[in-house]
């Protein structure tokens, strides 16, 4: 049996409200603030039909490049056989939501220009770069029954065949 291609195709659980999240949508949602330049997430409201992106667009990360009465454009990266294409869409602000990957950015950011400014005063030099996770620092076990007592080892018996 063929199956369908349509615009709403295999979107059965991408376009359908969590649990315990259905009902209206909030009005903070139409006055939230967006600008020319601002980061935001593309995110169906199975609710609301109208301006509603096309599925391919669906959590994807954009920049507004337009903002209108209703809708804010968004330029978004897709690919398309093997080439990143920049797609501008316009997608009414129910379906949008401010984005958080920059935060982590501005965060550091901040801190380090802070850190900039407290080493200039001092001269002591400050390292910036993000560093991975470092193993754990060594420590030496203290002994159970104090320094006077002497530390019992305990080893294996060798195999012995019982046959």
């Amino acid at each position: 049996m063929p199956h369908s291609f349509g615009v709403r195709a295999r979107t059965r659980h991408m376009f359908a409200k969590k649990f315990r999240q259905h009902g209206p949508i909030h009005l903070s949602q139409y006055l939230m603030k967006v600008k020319v330049g601002d980061y935001v997430d593309i995110f169906a409201d199975p609710s609301i039909h109208k301006g509603m992106p096309h599925k391919g667009y669906h959590g994807r990360t954009g920049i507004v490049f337009n903002v209108t009465k209703s809708a804010v454009g968004v330029r978004v990266n897709k690919l398309v056989n093997g080439r990143i294409i920049e797609k501008r869409i316009h997608v009414r602000i129910e379906h949008v939501r401010k984005s958080k990957c920059q935060q982590e950015i501005l965060r550091r950011k901040i801190s380090n220009e802070a850190a900039k400014k407290k080493a200039r005063e001092t001269g002591v030099k400050v390292n910036l770069k993000r560093q991975p996770k470092q193993p754990k620092e060594g420590y030496f076990l203290e002994n159970p029954g104090g320094n006077d007592v002497e530390i019992t080892t305990i080893q294996p018996l060798p195999f012995s065949d019982l046959v």
